[in-house]
């Protein structure tokens, strides 16, 4: 039968993940108090999965600042007031085998909060969205700041892994494509320069988030004329991994409204070149249904994890489903062995 690559383990700097399946961060909007702390839905939400056998648990984009929220129900790490209940998040994944990282974001112009909102350029996302200030030098420089605050935060929580959101239309995203990007300083115009305010955040991070893996998230191509392609991307991730960036979690769109063909695996060509272009590991994500889509996907050397989203949505056992699609036999949690492997 051969070996199943999608449980064997993954090792990134000091962590090892016991499977290459990962929990892709999914923004659940359960804040029901806008105050961004965890509460009893993240806890019985991420802890699903972990005892689901997923190797590394990615929480959802969490604010840096409140003002970078995407909605007001997210959840918030601009205040050592978080640290607490997203530390709780930590121990209950590593109770039950999992490593968990969780992903930082400014919303930028996406933001649908009451506050005032900033972007790169004074332009808003859609009718529907407030029209952003133009940020400041010193809007920038705080913003890089705040993702330091974060990082150190999410230190303190105890979290494996750190992902930048630099894609779906936030902030980040906003900086590197030419559609939202407008600036005529040096952050706006050439490649280089729309790829500084995400390169100046990655050094901020690294400032505290020391011997520990980071991913970015990338929206590779912006399914528009005149918008970043993959090939902008194969570039900036020449320079994260210059930076020491460990993977690059490859999404694509949603920087700017788009028409985009969705089938199983449709962004899984963009993982494969970035992989091999820039020469760096990726997740491939986009509908990735079953075992079998996503063995062939790692044994074809087109990514090195996956990364699922809305199917763990379905299913929090999706790792035992293709488990048993592959022919092999995933050990369970004690609590559930009597009825685990049948």
């Amino acid at each position: 039968m051969g070996e199943r690559k999608l449980f064997t383990p993954y090792t990134i700097k000091n962590m090892t993940l016991k499977n290459r399946i990962i929990m892709a961060p999914m923004c659940m909007y359960s804040c029901y108090d806008k105050s961004g702390f965890v509460n009893d839905w993240h806890i019985t939400h991420y802890t699903s999965r972990a005892v689901g056998q997923v190797g590394l648990v990615i929480v959802e984009a969490t604010a840096v600042t409140a003002q970078g929220r995407i909605s007001m129900q997210d959840l918030g790490i601009w205040s050592d007031d978080h640290i607490s209940g997203l530390k709780k998040l930590v121990e209950l994944n590593h109770m039950n085998n999992s490593k968990i990282g969780i992903q930082l974001n400014h919303a930028g112009r996406k933001a649908d909060i009451e506050e005032s909102i900033i972007a790169p350029s004074a332009l808003e996302f859609s009718d529907a969205y407030q029209t952003p200030k133009e940020m400041t030098k010193e809007d920038i420089k705080a913003t890089v700041g705040a993702f330091k605050e974060a990082a150190r935060r999410a230190d303190e929580a105890g979290f494996d892994l750190i992902e930048l959101h630099a894609a779906h239309g936030y902030l980040i995203n906003q900086f590197l494509s030419p559609l939202s990007n407008k600036r005529t300083d040096e952050y706006g115009g050439s490649l280089e320069n729309r790829y500084r305010f995400l390169s100046e955040v990655i050094d901020a991070v690294k400032t505290v988030w020391k011997n520990k893996p980071i991913f970015v998230r990338v929206s590779a191509t912006d399914h528009l004329e005149g918008g970043s392609t993959p090939d902008d991307h194969v570039y900036y991730a020449k320079k994260m991994k210059e930076q020491g960036i460990d993977l690059i979690d490859v999404s694509t769109g949603a920087v700017a409204p788009a028409k985009i063909d969705v089938f199983p695996g449709y962004q899984v060509p963009y993982a494969d070149k970035i992989k091999h272009e820039a020469d760096i590991a990726t997740g491939a994500v986009g509908l990735i249904l079953n075992g079998v889509q996503a063995e062939e996907i790692l044994k074809n050397d087109r990514a090195d994890l996956i990364i699922i989203a809305r199917a763990l949505l379905r299913n929090p056992y999706w790792a035992y489903d293709a488990a048993k699609e592959l022919g092999i036999t995933l050990e369970g949690p004690v609590q559930y062995q009597r009825g685990w492997n049948f």
